[in-house]
């Protein structure tokens, strides 16, 4: 290269040379790490990490503790370290454990210090993702609904707005009361606590962000590595100076994204922090899986620059209850199923996949490391087909509503998840009146005098429908509103307020209006009665039972099924939709018992009442959609029109 002799090199005034120096100081401190304690922690040390003075590389796989019943926690754990990893990974899900504004919840499954002492007695350590934001495919990106009660939220929503950070700033330093006593430094197994959550694919407001790393440091986060990670293309939007980074990316990338890692933070550790193996899955979208070999080529690449390693999922699990969010990665509006297979390596269930022998191998080819023996697995049963033959109509479980004039969301109501039911009684006969619905959120069910007028999908985007009703007394309306889940990232997350903000019919607003709350949070008595078939869905409950005298994990069939929530032995599984592509529930033998279980349904969109279920031994995850047609594919390119199926007819 060209160079200078020294009588042809430039003169450098001394203010010109201190510049300089301060210029470069700067910029490396952007990239240097806060100090750290390498001799009893985990720490950066040049380009590799340190573990209490040793140099470690990061051979971790994620696992959610609220994502698989407390009774398999271990079990999955044994599986983790069998395919040769050395940490585990999980997300901190902040509305499971603040079901409303400082009122706590780590008991039972969210006992979150059980599952991480537990993994440390496994042999694992930990990478905590404490938030506040986790994304995940989680109902609302883990957010407590009742955030959106505050209308600020609009714009405050992971910002730097007092609005959101007093809420944030007591949660952190309530979850570091929990755990920050078990992060490395001070014995326990948590190497390092990430703070936020892609935020570079969201925003690039560092004063947000710094001002949470002093929230992290002054709760007591500080005895373990902070980092941030983002994509590749989020890096410079979502990093903190003096805080650790890593990158996070899909099959096919691990070159380019190790490599623009390592162009934002020369010299620092390169770090997978999410290499996802799988993807998730949308109601009324075909299953996605994804190819073993380009997989493995990516792993030689991470392994073999000797970067460390996230595998997100190498367990997926279940989104239990309702807590699966949604999505809009496909160009509209769709709910994340209730299964997160996530096609990973250990699968459901918690079997062990092709995938993750052929990742074992890999991985132990580069480590050396003695294999362990694969754990057994459970056992897996077969329920004959039983019959819920008992049912009853939603009207005759409906609880005291709220009177109101205007509608009211869910939030408003201090409600977060299930279904609202807005009522009103119309003051002059309709004749094939057009009714409109402002704001959606995010399924609603039209009927007239108790009898099913049609269906309006958010997905959809539609909001009118004509209540085709001949003349009569002025009837009754009814608008029964389900939340499908919330959706889980982007800006657009911020205004995820459920059920509708008005209604309109032939130009008039109504008013006048009686709310009923349905959080479904426990499945109501069925009893005795019999819900006769129609020719048009019901809303209603349907109830039977089963007997076993063992007990194991089995896959509940319900294809046969319409839309709506089911619950086994008072356990809310998740929710089921007969568009498809999940066609079973997965249901795990710690929540069964010998001798009689019960189940019982919600549907709202199948007209009969009695209704078939089954076990099976395997899961079906890639029914195929009908009539739902997929928008935009997720790898980006353009696809057909939306067309929504045809409603049913009126008989």
């Amino acid at each position: 290269m060209k160079t200078n002799s020294p009588s042809q090199a430039p003169r450098i005034t001394r203010r010109e040379a201190l510049a300089s120096f301060a210029f470069t100081a700067a910029a490396l401190a952007t990239h240097r790490i806060f100090a750290q304690n390498s001799a009893n922690g985990f720490a950066v040390e040049g380009d590799h990490f340190v573990l209490k003075g040793r140099p470690f590389q990061v051979l971790s796989g994620e696992m959610h503790y609220a994502r698989v019943p407390r009774a398999y926690w271990a079990a999955r754990m044994k599986m983790i370290r069998a395919m040769g990893l050395n940490t585990l990974a999980t997300y901190v899900f902040w509305n499971i454990h603040e079901p409303k504004p400082g009122v706590y919840d780590f008991g039972e499954n969210n006992d979150l210090v059980a599952f991480i002492k537990l993994a440390e007695a496994e042999g694992l350590h930990v990478l905590l993702r404490a938030g506040p934001y986790s994304c995940a495919e989680w109902e609302f990106g883990g957010f407590p609904a009742w955030l959106l009660a505050d209308p600020t939220m609009n714009t405050a929503l992971r910002t730097n707005d007092n609005a959101f950070m007093q809420p944030v700033e007591r949660w952190l330093h309530r979850l570091a009361k929990e755990v920050a006593s078990l992060q490395i430094e001070n014995g326990g197994p948590i190497i390092a606590t990430q703070i936020e959550n892609e935020y570079g694919n969201f925003s690039n407001d560092h004063t947000y962000m710094n001002h949470l790393r002093d929230i992290f440091i002054a709760a007591g986060f500080n005895k373990s590595l902070l980092y941030t990670v983002d994509p590749s293309r989020g890096l410079a939007a979502g990093e903190i100076d003096g805080i650790f980074s890593g990158v996070n990316f899909g099959s096919g990338h691990a070159a380019t994204a190790l490599d623009a890692l390592a162009k934002q933070r020369p010299g620092q550790p390169l770090f997978a922090t999410e290499y996802w193996p799988g993807w998730f899955d949308l109601w009324g979208h075909p299953h996605e899986t994804r190819p073993i070999e380009p997989q493995l080529q990516d792993l030689e690449v991470i392994l073999s620059r000797g970067a460390s390693l996230n595998l997100y999922m190498v367990h997926g699990g279940t989104s239990f209850g309702m807590m699966a969010g949604a999505s809009q990665s496909t160009g509209s509006y769709r709910g994340n199923v209730t299964s997160y297979d996530y096609d990973a390596p250990i699968d459901e269930a918690g079997h062990p996949t092709a995938k993750f022998t052929a990742y074992r191998n890999l991985i132990l080819k580069h480590t050396s490391e003695k294999a362990l023996p694969v754990p057994a697995t459970p056992p897996v049963i077969a329920i004959p087909p039983f019959t819920l033959a008992t049912s009853t109509s939603l009207w005759d479980h409906l609880p005291t509503p709220i009177a109101s004039q205007k509608t009211q969301t869910m939030e408003q109501l201090d409600q977060s998840y299930g279904y609202i039911l807005y009522r009103t009684q119309l003051t002059s006969p309709v004749t094939g009146g057009r009714l409109q619905i402002d704001g959606i959120q995010d399924y609603a069910v039209v009927y007239i005098n108790g009898r099913f007028v049609g269906a309006l999908d958010r997905h959809f985007n539609e909001e009118v429908i004509n209540l085709l009703i001949s003349d009569g007394p002025p009837p009754r309306l009814d608008i029964l509103v389900e939340n499908t889940g919330r959706l889980n990232s982007t800006k657009f997350m911020r205004n995820e307020r459920k059920g509708i903000r008005g209604a309109v019919l032939d130009g008039k607003p109504l008013t006048d209006w009686q709310i009923y709350s349905l959080p479904m949070q426990t499945a109501p008595a069925v009893g005795i009665k019999h819900v006769t078939p129609d020719s048009v869905p019901i809303p209603h409950f349907a109830a039977g039972s089963f007997m076993l005298t063992s007990v194991g994990d089995t896959f509940l069939d319900v294809r046969s099924l319409g839309k709506g929530l089911l619950w086994v032995n008072g356990r809310c599984l998740g929710r089921f939709w007969n568009i498809g592509p999940q066609g079973t529930l997965y249901l795990p033998a710690p929540w069964l018992k010998k001798g009689r279980n019960d189940v019982v349904i919600f549907d709202i969109s199948s007209k009969t009442t009695t209704h078939k279920l089954a076990g099976l031994t395997k899961p079906i995850l890639d029914v195929t959609p009908p009539d739902y047609e997929m928008d935009i594919h997720d790898d980006g390119s353009s696809n057909n029109t939306i067309v929504k199926p045809s409603p049913p007819p009126l008989e």
